[in-house]
């Protein structure tokens, strides 16, 4: 292969790339988009919190849990139940000695409801302390299932960062493709002296360039904008990209070898693209998921891209972690490359 043909034909393609503004902005900014307002509306941990309006001082009113109730200090207590009565608070509770009075708007049931919970609880653990019991009987240890350490942020940046991965490569590859051989770009290619091997290399390279822009547009927004701290093991990223980039192209050229438009190639990456992103945990967690969408997901390679890059960026689970999703998805994409060059599926031009 000749070194300086190959260069040439990345700088040409990726000139076109960058002057396309439509690419630029369904590559970068439209999946940057869903990063910032998923960003912007799970980021205020705090908002989940139900508010409590607090007076007075003693067991039950200094030792409500913080970390579960916004406890808001208020000296005035008519002024307090006004405002739960006007509905602009849900719950007032006020401490005189040993008497302990909650007020809560029964029009708000969900709070009221966690409120009078975390109230008794506290009031449970006060009584028994007053009787010299310094431990209940009971003992209740409760869990989540999820880590505990993964905030919204967290969750978001490597589902959406593989979902971004995966669109790029898949309409990069299938509508470069397309156009090509409806403009008859790749029947000038194959009678000049540049050869296909030469072609698919520049292609994928700049396939490659790409997607190791997006990962570092992608760390650094999260990191600014929302205090995204990234592991250790982050910079296996690149591997993971690189690997999902190449599992991708091979869709995208198999899209591209069956689509006869532009219009139809764009609809049928869609159809796969979008479908797989909600499949594998692009945007949700799939843990309450019946057990055969989630044995679909894990025949999807979009799915093992994302916890691959979930290991690494945020779980601290190691650059060895990042392996099997590298295997996962260069076997898939040497399985569908394969397939997308046979001479019965690639074609030169239209006809």
């Amino acid at each position: 292969m000749n070194r300086r043909r190959i260069t040439e034909l990345i700088r040409a393609q990726a000139l076109a790339f960058a002057r396309d503004r439509t690419a630029l902005f369904f590559t970068f900014l439209f999946p940057l988009m869903f990063l910032v307002v998923f960003g912007l509306l799970f980021s205020d941990t705090n908002s989940s919190r139900p508010t409590l309006l607090v007076s007075g001082h003693g067991a039950v009113a200094d030792h409500l849990p913080g970390e579960i109730l916004r406890v808001k200090r208020m000296d005035d207590p008519e002024e307090a139940v006004r405002r739960v009565r006007d509905g602009d608070e849900p719950a007032y509770l006020a401490q005189d000695g040993d008497r302990v009075t909650l007020v809560y708007a029964a029009s708000d049931q969900v709070q009221g409801a966690t409120i009078r919970g975390i109230v008794a609880s506290v009031v449970s653990t006060a009584n028994l302390r007053a009787v010299g019991a310094t431990t209940p009987p009971i003992a209740l240890e409760a869990r989540q299932v999820e880590d505990e350490s993964l905030s919204s942020i967290e969750f978001f940046t490597p589902g959406l960062l593989g979902w971004a991965i995966a669109t790029s490569a898949v309409f990069g590859a299938a509508l470069t493709f397309v156009t090509w051989r409806d403009k008859r770009v790749l029947r000038r290619m194959r009678l000049s002296p540049v050869r296909l091997p030469e072609i698919a290399l520049s292609r994928v390279s700049l396939s490659l360039a790409i997607g190791m822009g997006q990962v570092v547009v992608y760390i650094v927004v999260a990191r600014i904008l929302f205090g995204l701290s990234p592991t250790s093991a982050w910079w296996m990223c690149f591997p993971l990209a690189a690997a999902g980039t190449l599992a991708f192209l091979s869709v995208g050229l198999l899209v591209g070898a069956f689509s006869k438009t532009a219009e139809a190639a764009s609809a049928v990456a869609n159809l796969i693209v979008l479908p797989m992103a909600f499949l594998s945990g692009a945007f949700f967690p799939l843990d309450g998921a019946p057990g055969w969408v989630q044995a679909i997901s894990r025949a999807l390679p979009m799915r093992h891209l994302i916890d691959g890059l979930t290991d690494t960026m945020v779980r601290g689970r190691g650059p060895a972690s990042a392996l099997p999703a590298i295997g996962i998805c260069l076997a898939f994409a040497a399985v569908l490359g394969g397939i997308a060059t046979l001479p019965r599926v690639f074609r030169w031009d239209a006809t």
